[in-house]
């Protein structure tokens, strides 16, 4: 537990960061780091000792992820009223919105340095969220084409980004 309560420590700042970067909301973030770092905790048994940070990293975007889809699920389903559409951006502070401009800058700059059938695949997938299906019928390929420029996508930047760079 004193481990724990370490790591706790040490990481919710990064963790939160992180979350912030998705969700762009400073209540949500502090909900989805409290989520993030229960599921590190029941999690650790199965961790494989080999780049805690990105361990951890990756189980928080993941969340966020989730949060952030569950919120835009609500959303449709409240259509009746418009006002609850409009983003709550009353939580940002400067402070949040600098270092959230900090890290955006940073992200393109990454992408910029990514082969360009890696970056076209990447962000159609993850920034503008669209399907593996959407992908292939734009890119005028097949879903196992997709499919792999993705997984080769994620193994290059793991090859080429250094974990500290987003420390």
């Amino acid at each position: 537990m004193q481990s724990f309560r370490f790591i706790m420590d040490k990481y919710n700042p990064y963790l939160f960061q992180v979350a912030f970067s998705v969700l762009r909301s400073t209540k949500d973030a502090e909900d989805v780091t409290q989520e993030a770092l229960l599921k590190i905790y029941a999690s650790l048994p199965q961790y494989k000792h080999q780049g805690f940070k990105t361990w951890i990293t990756r189980i928080t975007v993941n969340k966020a992820i989730d949060y952030k889809r569950a919120l835009e699920r609500k959303r449709e389903q409240l259509t009746d009223e418009p006002e609850l559409l409009l983003p709550d951006d009353s939580a940002n502070t400067v402070e949040d919105e600098v270092l959230y401009k900090q890290r955006q800058q940073r992200v393109r700059e990454c992408l910029d340095d990514l082969p360009d059938n890696y970056r076209d695949v990447l962000v159609a997938f993850y920034i503008e969220d669209k399907s593996y299906q959407q992908i292939a019928v734009e890119q005028g390929v097949t879903l196992k084409t997709v499919e792999s420029k993705l997984y080769r996508a994620k193994h290059w930047i793991r090859k080429h980004w250094k974990e500290e760079e987003w420390g």
